[in-house]
């Protein structure tokens, strides 16, 4: 099998967003829903989120990354591209595990919105209390 066209996978998921990563042997170059990932995430700590698992496993110049994140906002998709990124790497080679687990990027953070109760405004608030 050739190798330069071996592509690897994975799925993040963070709040309502999901992303569907994909790796593939390249020069660092990621790309989100066909745009840089510069230009899809524009705040520095978002970006720092998004590069973390090649930080922590010194792959930054070797894949290209490949995203097609969906739902949530743009912070939820960033956690959701960081996880996907880091479970590709762990299906690319099961060496980098025990680095991303250290560094927590492994585990799906499983906060989730709270949904809204009949009776209240929302969740949990409730309507104005009148004595009178």
């Amino acid at each position: 099998m050739d190798t330069s066209t071996e592509t690897f996978g994975g799925t993040g998921r963070r709040k309502r967003a999901v992303a569907r990563v994909k790796l593939v042997l390249g020069q660092g170059v990621i790309t989100v829903n066909k745009k840089p990932v510069e230009e899809y995430f524009p705040r520095a700590t978002l970006l720092q989120i998004v590069r973390q698992p090649l930080d922590v496993t010194q792959t930054g110049s070797r894949f290209d990354v490949v995203v097609k994140a969906e739902g949530g906002g743009v912070a939820g998709q960033a956690g959701a591209v960081r996880h996907g990124i880091a479970r590709a790497l762990v299906e690319m080679d099961e060496a980098f595990r025990e680095a991303l687990r250290k560094n927590g990027l492994l585990t799906r953070d499983p906060r989730e919105k709270e949904s809204k109760k009949y009776g209240r405004k929302r969740a949990r608030k409730r309507f104005q209390f009148s004595k009178r």
